[in-house]
């Protein structure tokens, strides 16, 4: 603000500069939805590992394909993710419960998450090595109402401890200590507790306490009605800021996508500026079957969605190392990541960079004529080339089909655009509310300019020149007075993108030798 001169002498008056810098977002973000061994339900969690995923929701097992493809993601260079697990209730004559239950003496408890882990969950109580008298008075408890409890997961071999805890009101009540410590135990949902503590000994869970991995997901545990209010199922997602990729690993009866899935998670996907990779049906075990099956329609045919065939087929470690397909979103997730890291967004995910790795074979080997029929269908393909390996050979989204003539017809057209949407989404944020006049304009102008001219730099737009690549407009052309009336301001940015070189044509002549006269 402006200095009040009162004196004669030198006054230092700091002026703002008006520099805003726009930081570009994350990118490859990876968010995978499915079933797991254990874990909370319907709770957005972030990893940074394979490790991670492992403690948290239990590694490899055969009833996930989120798990296969989680690992595939890291496997193929794959970052930060976001892991939801979802849980349907067995059903049938001899169901079984979502959460193991034991009863410690008189206090009932149940496994922090639904799964069959929880089966082998037991729990030791002992009133050994308590507290000082001194100590339970403070606490306005006595010695006689303190125990230990320990608890273990036969599944792992992790043990839990807990001591001077108590069945009655205090700083160290069983039920609040548990909620907030235990990975393992919860004292049961509704259970009130007793006014003794439980006795001495060890107890474990009973055959008809035992829960059980649930059943095949369906279409109401990802987008069922009241789901999206809730945010469970696949708006969950809506419990993180930010996601870029979607994957999720088909988890019906019959290894493919419930009804209308996939249409749901391509318009949120748009919604939320994201892509959605989409694995290919398991029907598709031929050429043939992928161009119907592409003709027919895959359920979506968003923007922001990807589709990629065939399936890859790797050694699966909990069924003796035996041969096996597994859908391809959490590998391709991983190459994304990869190629995002050391190229950048602009540049497609494909060629021969992108290898597949960990990945033995592909369930269909196809020819460079097959490929040319169904690429211009909009359908990615994986191919395997002598010496190269397995890789991505094919960056087109769902409006990709040479009909559709689309201005979205590539990935990473698609990409960029949403990473600078997002960017100047959040990087504009201040000038709300701002007085609506050149000077602002100004600011905006070198601010979003200055973004995009770093981006030019960086190798991701056409041109050579700024002027070719990019232009950022903020201004009275842009702004009527009608508009500063209703207390808008417009920002027009337009950029030059990036194409991918699909198809490289070599040109070859044949010169004939001077003829001599």
């Amino acid at each position: 603000m402006p200095i009040t001169t009162t004196y004669p002498g030198v006054y230092i008056e700091e002026v703002p500069s008006g520099v805003r810098t726009i930081v570009g977002v994350a990118t490859s973000i990876t968010a995978i939805i499915g079933r797991a061994v254990r874990g909370p339900v319907n709770k957005a969690k972030t990893i940074n590992s394979y490790a991670d995923y492992e403690r948290i929701f239990g590694g490899l097992a055969l009833s996930s394909a989120m798990s296969f493809a989680v690992r595939d993601f890291y496997l193929n260079g794959g970052g930060q993710a976001v892991i939801v697990r979802l849980y349907r209730v067995e059903t049938g004559e001899d169901a079984k419960s979502a959460k193991a239950t034991l009863s410690a003496d008189n206090v009932d408890l149940e496994a922090a998450s639904a799964g069959a882990w929880g089966n082998k969950l037991s729990v030791i109580v002992s009133h050994d090595d308590l507290s000082t008298v001194e100590v339970a008075a403070e606490q306005g408890l006595n010695v006689s109402d303190l125990f230990n409890i320990k608890i273990k997961d036969g599944n792992t071999g992790s043990e839990e401890q807990y001591l001077n805890i108590s069945v009655v009101d205090g700083p160290r009540r069983i039920d609040k200590v548990l909620e907030n410590k235990s990975q393992l135990v919860r004292v049961e949902d509704g259970f009130i507790l007793p006014a003794t503590r439980p006795g001495d000994g060890t107890y474990t869970v009973a055959a008809v306490d035992e829960a059980s991995d649930g059943d095949a997901l369906t279409s109401e545990e990802y987008t069922g009605v009241g789901l999206e209010a809730a945010k469970k199922g696949l708006y969950a997602l809506e419990q993180v800021d930010l996601f870029n990729l979607l994957c999720l690993p088909p988890e019906g009866e019959n290894d493919d996508y419930p009804a209308g899935l996939v249409a749901a998670s391509g318009t949120y996907c748009e919604k939320r500026r994201a892509m959605f990779l989409v694995d290919s049906p398991s029907g598709w075990d031929n050429k043939a079957n992928a161009k119907t099956g592409m003709q027919t329609g895959v359920g979506t045919k968003s923007k922001n969605a990807a589709i990629f065939f065939p399936r890859l087929k790797k050694p699966n470690p909990r069924r003796d190392n035996q041969i096996e397909e597994f859908v391809p979103c959490g590998a391709i997730a991983g190459i994304f990541t990869r190629t995002d890291n050391t190229r950048g967004v602009w540049k497609a995910p494909a060629g021969i960079e992108a290898t597949l790795r960990g990945v033995s074979d592909l369930s269909v080997n196809l020819t460079n004529e097959e490929n040319g029929e169904l690429n211009p269908l909009g359908l990615n393909c994986l191919r395997s080339f002598p010496i190269i390996g397995r890789v991505v050979w094919g960056s087109r989204t769902l409006k990709g089909a040479d009909q559709l003539a689309s201005e979205w017809k590539y990935i990473p057209v698609r990409r960029i655009t949403l990473f600078i949407e997002e960017s100047l989404y959040r990087g504009t944020q201040w000038v709300v509310f701002e007085p609506n006049d050149e000077p602002l304009w100004a600011q905006i102008r070198l601010n979003v300019g200055a973004f995009m001219h770093n981006l030019f730099r960086k190798g991701a737009f056409q041109g050579t020149s700024p002027r070719d690549a990019y232009f950022v407009k903020c201004d009275k052309d842009t702004t009527t007075q009608n508009d500063i009336d209703l207390g808008i301001v417009n920002i027009e940015v337009g950029f030059a993108p990036l194409k991918p070189a699909e198809f490289v044509i070599i040109k070859i002549q044949q010169i004939a030798g001077q003829i001599e006269v």
